[in-house]
């Protein structure tokens, strides 16, 4: 993406500039990889083990580091253990594990049986003995395998919901805004780079929403996926820190993805405004999201465990921070988060604005609402669960090889960019490798992959090098890819709100979208 600094940046940055940050609780190691002993037993975290009984019984560990290639990208996976054959101990599940891609943690559950559970201040796994499916970021939102039940996790299964034909365009009512971007009261610098991203009239949570938040008011937001609320937030933002330069501003927010893709919205419309802003997301190095709030910042866009933590710190001003905005709350709330929005909420002060904007609202929600927001302005404008431009549709595997179906279809030529979802990062990984070497381009983002190379295979993506994208839920929400032709459901979603996530992918900026649910 033009600007992006893959290198990284230890101090805050503005449009053009974001720092590398790796995947998960804590940075690779290389120096924990020594010589390698055969026969041997393995402790955690020191020389890889060879010729040990691998996870689940079967063959024996051929090999721990694997290079592979993507056609048409000149992706190069680092040389870190595979998912087949990581470092062996003890596992959540039993018998013996594998300790995933970055070798000093566990890929599915626990270490030795209790599920590993880091310090409260590393950014690092959430979850105990009690919960031995789950092995979650606090700081990157992943939990377990890029679900909520590792193994033993659930599927959501009422078909009706995944059968739904898309409203001809023809029959839809044209929205007609109240306001042009022209016509709100906002600087106008960032009114001509509203233009220059090619922003002409506003959507209707944008339309409804922006007047409201500049004015001051506490807001709750409710609108489709794909219908612009990251704008409807950040424009009338802007537009507070133009007029205040004093003004700091904390966005909380469930994934590393949709972190970095706000952040690359924020860089767009505060071009040349001097408007600096810092993300700090788990997974990333702590020092130098330190160093970036350490120095002159506007706005902080992170995951709630890794701000937290820079709280506990002390590095994290919230005294006098005086807007918040909750982006995906829902999702937080799922996620297991809602103590450290608790926790963030109530260190910020009492008179701040609170702004909250989501694609879905539960009970719980409506809870949250009550307690963090002061009469709010009410908008909804959400037509249904899930957008009408998205045709729904089912495929019956009925005992074929899923692979060879997927094949089948992908090779239609429709299907010309095909984001497809599965339940768990050693899941999504292994389909990606079958189709790579069927001949397919196509990548995976999920949470052992580092935060780099995540970007890298977003903006091959969006720039159609690659045909497939295989993902977790996890990292759905940080997806912005406007032409996405079909959405498949490897997978069945755990829940219903994560499939109107999934298939919001497709069908976005008034454009026509396919959905396919795999049903064996």
């Amino acid at each position: 993406m033009p600007g992006k600094d893959f290198k990284g940046s230890s101090g805050p940055h503005k449009a053009g500039g974001t720092p590398h940050r790796q995947t998960g609780g804590r940075p690779f190691h290389a120096k924990k990889f020594g010589t390698p002993s055969f026969g041997g037993p393995k402790k955690f975290g020191s020389k890889p083990s060879f010729g040990a009984k691998p996870f689940g019984g079967g063959a024996p560990f051929k090999k721990s580091f694997q290079s592979t290639s993507t056609p048409g990208t000149g992706f190069r996976n680092s040389p870190k253990p595979s998912f087949s054959g990581g470092y062996k101990g003890k596992s959540s599940f039993g018998g013996h594990g594998s300790y995933g891609s970055h070798g000093d943690r566990p890929s599915f559950g626990g270490y030795k049986g209790g599920g590993y559970k880091a310090g409260p201040k590393s950014g690092g796994y959430k979850g105990g003995s009690s919960r031995g499916s789950f092995s979650g970021s606090r700081g990157g939102g992943s939990r377990g395998n890029g679900g909520r039940g590792g193994f033993a996790q659930k599927s959501f299964r009422d078909l009706s919901k995944f059968v739904n034909k898309a409203v001809i365009t023809e029959e839809v009512a044209v929205f007609k805004p109240e306001h042009a971007f022209i016509d709100f009261l906002i600087d106008d610098k960032l009114k001509a780079n509203i233009v220059k991203k090619g922003y002409v009239n506003p959507t209707p949570i944008q339309d409804r929403a922006i007047p409201h938040v500049l004015k001051g008011s506490d807001v709750v937001g409710i609108a489709n996926t794909g219908t612009g609320k990251t704008a409807a937030f950040l424009i009338p933002l802007i537009d507070k820190v133009l007029k205040d330069r004093t003004q700091k501003i904390i966005i909380m927010v469930p994934t590393r993805e949709l972190a970095t893709q706000i952040d690359d919205e924020l860089r767009g419309f505060a071009n040349m405004l001097a408007i600096f802003s810092v993300v700090c997301v788990g997974g990333s190095p702590m020092g130098k999201q330190l160093s970036g709030l350490r120095r002159s910042y506007n706005f902080v866009i992170g995951t709630p465990g890794r701000l937290k933590d820079l709280q506990e710190r002390k590095a994290l001003d919230l005294a006098h921070t005086k807007t918040v905005v909750l982006d995906e709350a829902d999702r937080m709330l799922d996620m297991g988060f809602i103590h450290d929005m608790r926790f963030m909420m109530g260190k910020m002060p009492a008179d701040r604005q609170t702004l909250f904007f989501s694609a879905t609202m539960s009970s719980d929600i409506q809870v949250l609402i009550k307690d963090f927001l002061k009469s709010p302005v009410s908008i909804s404008v959400k037509t249904g669960d899930t957008a009408k431009s998205i045709d729904q549709d089912i495929v019956r595997v009925n005992g074929k090889n899923k692979v060879d179906v997927l094949q089948d279809l992908l090779t239609q030529s429709d299907f010309s960019k095909v984001l497809i979802f599965g339940k768990t990062k050693h899941g999504v990984e292994r389909l990606k490798e079958l189709l790579v070497a069927r001949g397919f381009k196509a990548e995976s983002i999920h949470g052992n992959k580092t935060q780099s190379h995540r970007q890298r295979a977003l903006d091959f993506f969006k720039k159609n090098t690659l045909q497939v994208l295989v993902a977790t839920d996890v990292a759905a929400r940080g997806i912005d890819v406007s032409d996405v032709t079909h959405v498949i459901n490897y997978d069945l979603p755990a829940t219903y709100e994560d499939y109107i996530h999934r298939i919001g992918r497709t069908g976005r900026a008034g454009k026509k979208g396919k959905a396919i649910t795999f049903i064996e």
